[in-house]
């Protein structure tokens, strides 16, 4: 009986989060070890289709680094990258797109469709969801004689405007979208795109109630190595400065505070190697992760 009455307080603790996010967006960057291991694979996808009954609107955007390197790797093709960005030419292209749009979505929309989801997979391409501006060359200095050489990062790109529409479609008759970081350029040309940038402009785009990125880490940290469960914008600037906030947690930080100003209600960075993470973070007085707001 206590074990049944510890279930009942569980629900009576989410019930003021499940009200106040009734009918809500939550836009959720998915990658990290939550899209490898396949305990959290599995659970992850429970609780997107959780989400959905109670009467959020969850979107996707999934990442894929990993598993493109990997497909890389087995048609000979190397793997450069310019400040942790993966530098794409043509035939490096062809095959982030594969894997992205062609495997890593169609498996992701399956998984919850198998626990009674109703996901739809998309990528920046359909319906002109996701307009792209290449990333320009960039003129790099080697040495103190002052040796430069031209970076060109080929087909990446920055999300130049998102058009919403078809997401408020399918959002409106219960489907999930499952979107693959791949946007179009004026020309129609494919551009590979940072997921977590992706997924910050398309919060903002619907003025979600909330973006919350997966990561390998347990979320910014302070100083004394401890997680800072709660945030300011303008706190962030003093934190980076002081090298708290620092190394791969800065474009993910930037990428929050853009999602806020472009009228997301808050971020969330959280760790995705815990199991549930997700309804932990939005439906528990506590949360597991860093919220920004």
């Amino acid at each position: 009986m206590e074990k049944l009455i510890e279930k009942a307080s569980v629900l009576m603790e989410a019930l003021p989060y499940i009200r106040k996010f009734f009918g809500k967006t939550v836009v959720i960057k998915y990658g990290g070890a939550a899209m490898v291991d396949e305990r959290l694979k599995e659970g992850f996808a429970r609780d997107v289709v959780l989400m959905k009954y109670i009467g959020m609107n969850p979107i996707l955007v999934h990442g894929g680094g990993p598993q493109i390197g990997e497909y890389l790797k087995k048609m000979g093709i190397e793997s450069k990258f310019h400040n942790g960005i993966r530098i794409t030419d043509e035939q490096t292209m062809d095959v982030v797109e594969m894997v992205l749009v062609g495997l890593i979505n169609k498996e992701i929309v399956a998984l919850i469709n198998k626990h009674g989801g109703k996901a739809v997979g998309l990528s920046g391409k359909d319906g002109g969801l996701v307009k792209a501006k290449k990333v320009p060359k960039e003129k790099v200095s080697f040495d103190k004689e002052g040796v430069s050489e031209i970076i060109d990062l080929g087909r990446v790109g920055n999300v130049k405007e998102v058009n919403p529409v078809v997401l408020q479609a399918l959002e409106s008759q219960n489907f999930i979208p499952v979107i693959a970081p791949v946007g179009v350029d004026n020309n129609g040309e494919a551009l590979n795109i940072n997921a977590d940038l992706m997924a910050g402009a398309i919060a903002g785009s619907l003025k979600a109630e909330k973006l919350v990125l997966l990561t390998d880490v347990e979320g910014v940290q302070g100083a004394d190595g401890k997680l800072i469960s709660s945030l300011k914008s303008k706190e962030i600037a003093r934190l980076t400065e002081e090298g708290i906030i620092r190394g791969g947690m800065i474009p993910k930080i930037r990428c929050a505070v853009e999602a806020l100003e472009a009228g997301v209600k808050s971020a969330h960075i959280i760790d995705g190697r815990v199991e549930h993470a997700l309804l932990l973070e939005i439906f528990t007085d506590t949360g597991v992760g860093t919220v920004i707001s």
